[in-house]
């Protein structure tokens, strides 16, 4: 059984780019951020969720033409110009990353290009490509995919540096006139003397 090539398609022409040698290992990386929540003589700040990150798809592409003699680069500029920009769209293109069961769609953020072996005119013969691929996604698809808690459900967070009551009303239920039910829920005598830090709750709003 012949050994499945990794591919990258460019998904705004159609075109395939079969990778010379499978990657011998590839890393996944996802972060999801944490801020500090500014609280004046605290040792530990309280932290809130602001937003997650794209998924990170990292690995080395090797690529070898010292049999034919021929500039390795006819093959490594191939995934150079994936970074650059279509004058169509305005922007490089949009990817996709399929090898097995992994199917990755992505643009490629990060290219560091390696040369290694040359000829004695000093054509390049032998590269080593390390490739950053970052997560892609419409809005709407993230939105379709993320179960979110709405106004609803009762919902609980730190007071940030610069919130009121009425920001966070206008946030969380588009109405910035709403912030009474949060001072009442929460026992809060005097809205604008709330401190950061405060764990608020939101109470559902029917």
């Amino acid at each position: 059984m012949a050994l499945e090539k990794a591919v990258i398609s460019n998904l705004d022409k159609g075109e395939d780019i079969a990778v010379m040698f499978n990657p011998k290992e590839y890393v996944m990386e996802k972060k999801t951020p944490w801020s500090e929540v500014n609280v004046f003589g605290m040792d530990a700040p309280p932290v809130q969720f602001t937003m997650g990150e794209r998924k990170r798809l990292s690995m080395e592409l090797f690529f070898d033409t010292s049999e034919d003699k021929t500039d390795v680069r006819n093959y490594t500029s191939k995934v150079e110009e994936l970074m650059l920009v279509n004058a169509q769209e305005h922007r490089p293109p949009l990817l996709r990353f399929s090898w097995g069961s992994l199917s990755f769609d992505c643009v490629l953020e990060d290219l560091v290009q390696r040369f290694t072996l040359f000829d004695n005119s000093g054509l390049p013969l032998r590269a080593i490509l390390k490739v950053v691929f970052k997560e892609y996604s419409t809005a709407a698809t993230q939105l379709s995919n993320t179960r979110r808690e709405s106004a609803d459900h009762t919902k609980r967070m730190a007071l940030r540096e610069g919130e009121t009551l009425s920001s966070i009303s206008a946030r969380e239920y588009n109405d910035s006139r709403k912030w009474r039910a949060i001072a009442d829920a929460n026992n809060i005598d005097d809205p604008e003397n709330v401190m950061p830090g405060t764990i608020v709750e939101l109470p559902p709003l029917y």
